[in-house]
């Protein structure tokens, strides 16, 4: 077997549950705006915290996601304060943690609005006020197209794919002849350039296709020797207990229990688990119940005790008690400050 074919084995899902969909499907990632610029050197586009615009663009989400894929020439681009790097065709660009960033072609052009004139426009775009292609720039020779993404998604009580990413990070374009990745984009290409029925939904969707198939690429690419949850996807032992746990959390797991599922010691599994997810496996069962419990009680408007029993819990009571010591409030408390 090669490394390759490892890969792909360690990779599958396991269980009959692919964990990164579950995940992705638990902390709720919604897709905010997607739109296209096209730039002409000189030119500078910047956004603030992404906390500064998340109650104008997608208040029902806790936090906001950036991806910009540069479908056509270059720019340079990086965090606000921070040296640029340069980003060529097919290169993908994601801002998980909402820090201030900045694109441009030259580094060193110039911003040409203010703070509120950004906050502004993200709003009006994500209201679906502004065209889905803007231009920017002062008709150089230098030429770009851009698509910039924008993901909406849980940040607490548990979100630990998130917290396994970097601030900012590079994908670069896949060299297989199977990926997707070039047809997902001209595909939003067509869309952002046709004004067809329905193409608000469709643009939110692509914005989530976009970002999923960017975190397969980023998870293929992840060298051996890593840690942390996407790591853990990579490992085979590690993987098919999380598969487990995410196909049934509901289940009253025990180590021994999952140790022998997946077919070794609870000391290999325990000793493993901890060290590439960074807490043991139980613990990260009682963390995804409540994320779970989170959604549920956000979306389905589930009464208390039918949560309860979705994620594991014998009474309403059990329940409520270790909602508040991770979330920090009653579920009834925190489904009413959601709505407001």
């Amino acid at each position: 077997m090669t490394d390759h074919d490892r890969s792909a084995e360690s990779l599958a899902p396991a269980s009959g549950i692919d964990v990164l969909s579950d995940m992705l499907h638990t902390v709720r990632l919604t897709g905010a705006m997607l739109f296209l610029a096209e730039t002409s050197t000189p030119w500078m586009a910047w956004a603030p915290p992404a906390e500064s615009f998340r109650p104008v663009v997608l208040p029902a989400a806790q936090h906001l996601i950036s991806l910009h894929i540069v479908a056509h020439g270059g720019c340079w681009a990086g965090l606000m304060g921070a040296p640029p790097e340069r980003l060529e065709t097919g290169d993908v660009l994601v801002i998980p943690h909402g820090d201030a960033y900045f694109l441009a072609d030259p580094p060193e052009a110039e911003p040409i609005y203010s703070h509120e004139e950004a906050v502004s426009f993200f709003r009006d775009m994500a209201a679906g006020k502004l065209p889905p292609t803007v231009f920017q720039g002062s008709g150089g020779p230098g030429k770009a197209q851009i698509i910039c993404g924008f993901l909406g998604c849980d940040l607490r009580p548990f979100n630990p794919m998130l917290s396994a990413l970097p601030r900012v990070f590079r994908v670069r374009p896949a060299t297989a002849a199977t990926d997707g990745m070039p047809h997902l984009v001209e595909f939003a290409l067509r869309e952002l350039r046709e004004n067809r029925s329905g193409g608000q939904v469709v643009k939110l969707r692509m914005a989530e296709l976009l970002f999923v198939d960017v975190m397969r690429r980023y998870l293929e690419a992840l060298p051996y020797g890593q840690t942390g949850w996407l790591a853990g996807l990579r490992d085979p032992l590690v993987a098919r207990a999380m598969a487990l746990l995410h196909n049934a959390p509901a289940h009253s797991w025990t180590l021994d229990a999952l140790a022998e599922r997946v077919a070794t010691s609870r000391s290999v599994l325990a000793e493993r688990f901890v060290q590439l997810i960074g807490q043991p496996p139980i613990q990260y069962l009682r963390e995804l119940r409540m994320q779970r419990a989170c959604r549920l009680l956000a979306e389905d408007g589930a009464k208390v005790v039918s949560v309860a029993v979705a994620v594991g819990f014998e009474s309403e009571a059990a329940f409520s008690r270790a909602f508040k010591k991770s979330v920090g409030l009653s579920p009834d408390s925190w489904r009413r400050q959601r709505a407001s």
